[in-house]
């Protein structure tokens, strides 16, 4: 696979609400990785959107297995995934597929029937790709960014226009809540 479409996502939706678990269960999906910061809380928050909670809620009435995966530090994101009752994987590395190994292991999932969902191009699409399995892009929840992914967030754009105007992907589908 070239690096290009390495980065291009399955899907690209304003919030994670959005996704429609049973659309990932027509599609073969059994499992749900997701990304914590500017994914499912604001970066740097361990509040929970209600509308996310419910999200989870409905993930689970359709028996998806879920576990997080961030590059945040393990304090916040184990609180973050008590919070949600799902495993966790902290310092995780992504792009890097050590991180996204452990998680399907958690889980007991295989990769071409897990989604990843998050909200960089650069670590949660490109990770997922390399694993040959469904990325879900998300608009982040917040502008609030660490200091080097704001300098990254400059370049996604670029890359994200890129990839519109040929037509590898699509804007955003549904509206920010």
């Amino acid at each position: 696979m070239s690096m290009l479409m390495l980065m291009v996502p399955d899907e690209y939706v304003t919030d994670v609400t959005q996704i429609e678990p049973k659309d990932l269960e027509h599609r073969g999906i059994d499992a749900v990785i997701c990304d914590v910061d500017n994914t499912l809380v604001p970066y740097g928050s361990e509040e929970i959107p209600s509308d996310t909670l419910s999200w989870f809620g409905s993930l689970r009435e359709q028996g998806l297995k879920i576990a997080l995966v961030s590059n945040a530090l393990s304090r916040r994101v184990t609180r973050v995934a008590c919070m949600l009752d799902v495993p966790a994987v902290p310092q995780a590395n992504k792009p890097r597929r050590g991180g996204y190994r452990r998680a399907l292991d958690m889980l007991q999932a295989e990769p071409e029937r897990t989604a990843v969902i998050g909200d960089q191009l650069f670590t949660d699409v490109i990770g997922g790709n390399r694993l040959g399995m469904y990325t879900v892009l998300v608009v982040p929840l917040t502008g609030n960014d660490f200091v080097g992914t704001r300098i990254v967030r400059f370049v996604e754009r670029l890359v994200l226009s890129y990839l519109t105007r040929r037509g590898l992907t699509k804007a955003p589908s549904g509206r920010k809540q």
